[in-house]
């Protein structure tokens, strides 16, 4: 069987409406048959509705609190960058390869980078595939990420 707890208390308010009733039907019987018109029972019915709907636009109208948490990431640029210079040998990473890679990470084009170090598009090339050997990744944006990762370059150059 199921249980009545959620119904309750509605079971409550069914029970005391009955005995309100029962009370005015008593006292329409016993005392005011005779003396009294229908303002009295209309006046009981219009107190106990008026609490009634007090009580149910307190339960309708509670103000729920809504608590969001917003959770973002906030990048604090570090007070110095120190080129990690073992990592730079270890991967045998030339001076120039640097520069392209600084250049790169600026969102510049392969024509722009040739352009800003007087070198041909051909030898930009060049390094630009040196490097991705040498930090074995495919793609600028990997070759980007993975230098800021190994201190080749500053983590807010972008």
């Amino acid at each position: 069987m199921k249980s009545l707890k959620p119904y309750q208390e509605f079971l409550r308010y069914i029970t005391v409406i009955t005995l309100l009733l029962l009370l005015l039907w008593w006292m329409e019987f016993r005392f005011l048959v005779i003396q009294s018109d229908y303002e009295i029972y209309l006046s009981f019915l219009a107190v106990f509705f008026l609490f009634f709907g007090i009580w149910v636009a307190t339960k309708i109208n509670v103000q729920k609190a809504k608590t969001i948490i917003i959770e973002k990431e906030i990048l604090m640029p570090e007070k110095t960058f120190v080129l990690n210079e073992t990592e730079r040998q270890r991967r045998n990473i030339s001076q120039r390869e640097l520069e392209v890679l600084a250049l790169m990470a600026q969102g510049m084009s392969n024509q722009e980078i040739a352009d800003k170090l007087f070198v041909s598009l051909n030898t930009v090339k060049t390094h630009s595939a040196k490097l991705f050997e040498k930090l074995e990744v495919k793609r600028r944006t990997q070759a980007i990420e993975t230098a800021k990762k190994l201190q080749l370059l500053p983590p807010t150059l972008a």
